[in-house]
């Protein structure tokens, strides 16, 4: 376990989670957030997106009350990818998250969810700067990000593809 906090803990994605997350990501309104709903996934993918060993993100699965409700993924981000961010000598992570139950959703969980895997980050992995880039028009996902401490940096235009076109994004940080 990495961690728990008020009835959510996350812990180290393991194989028997394929199941979940097969579940979780062919369900359209988990999909209308994340990967969107043109793009389904079956074991076969799972396996590729998850659970291939070239896949430097650390993927872990959130609990509430000891029952598997989603996904959290953190990574230390690349060069290439601070560069373009705008970063330099900083150790930034980034991280990637979603709630795959939806009557699970509006219950404050990914505000406690967020709130914890910052605070593992900068004491655990020694982060600086704590970054996302949710989708622009993800009103939900920002109002909970920036309620956690994250604030707006810049647009990210035309950055992640999602259901058939390039969406806008905003990076957002967590500074130490």
């Amino acid at each position: 376990m990495l961690f728990e906090k008020d009835k959510v803990c996350v812990r180290k994605l393991e194989d028997k989670d394929k199941y979940d997350l097969v579940k979780w990501l062919s369900d359209p309104e988990v999909l209308e957030f994340y990967e969107g709903r043109d793009n389904p996934f079956d074991m076969e993918k799972v396996d590729k997106a998850f659970y291939d060993a070239e896949n430097k993100d650390e993927g872990c699965i959130v609990e509430f009350e000891g029952k598997p409700i989603g996904y959290i993924q953190y990574y230390q981000v690349d060069d290439e990818t601070k560069y373009e961010y705008g970063y330099k000598d900083e150790r930034v992570f980034g991280m990637d998250q979603f709630i795959g139950e939806p009557t699970y959703w509006n219950k404050g969980i990914g505000q406690i969810l967020v709130t914890a895997m910052v605070d593992y980050l900068l004491k655990e992995k020694q982060a600086g700067i704590v970054v996302m880039d949710p989708q622009a028009w993800n009103n939900r996902a920002i109002r909970c990000y920036e309620k956690c401490g994250f604030k707006k940096i810049k647009p990210l235009p035309s950055h992640e593809y999602h259901e058939g076109e390039y969406r806008d994004c905003w990076l957002i940080e967590y500074r130490k």
